[in-house]
This record gives structure tokens, C-alpha cells and sequence, in this order.
């Protein structure tokens, strides 16, 4: 009886603790969407308007 109990306590420690990885990873994928947009419209990472710099076109 006593497994249980620790195994029961053991599976609430780590659902609980994987909420906040869970909200973490979300975070993370939204601001990789977000840097994913701005370069391809032409910005930096952080939406900043990029220097245009007279590199040669390959």
C-alpha cells in the first residue's frame, strides 16, 4: 500500500511539474513562429528593419 502511495505522490509531482514545461514550450513555439515571420518578411530576428548591405547575389 505504501508503493501506491509514493507512486501516486510521484505522478503528482511530475504532472504538476510539466505544466510549467508544457506553458514553456508554447512560449518557446510562439516566439520561433514570430522570429520565423519577421525574416521572411525581411526583418531581423526581433523585428527590427534590417541594414541593406551591397552583399553579392550568388
Amino acid at each position: 500500500m505504501m508503493k501506491l502511495y509514493a507512486f501516486a505522490a510521484l505522478a503528482v509531482v511530475v504532472t504538476l511539474s510539466s505544466c510549467n514545461t508544457a506553458i514553456g514550450f508554447g512560449r518557446d513555439m510562439r516566439l520561433l513562429g514570430t522570429g520565423i515571420e519577421n525574416k521572411s518578411h525581411g526583418r531581423t530576428w526581433n523585428g527590427q528593419e534590417q541594414q541593406q548591405e551591397n552583399l553579392p547575389t550568388y
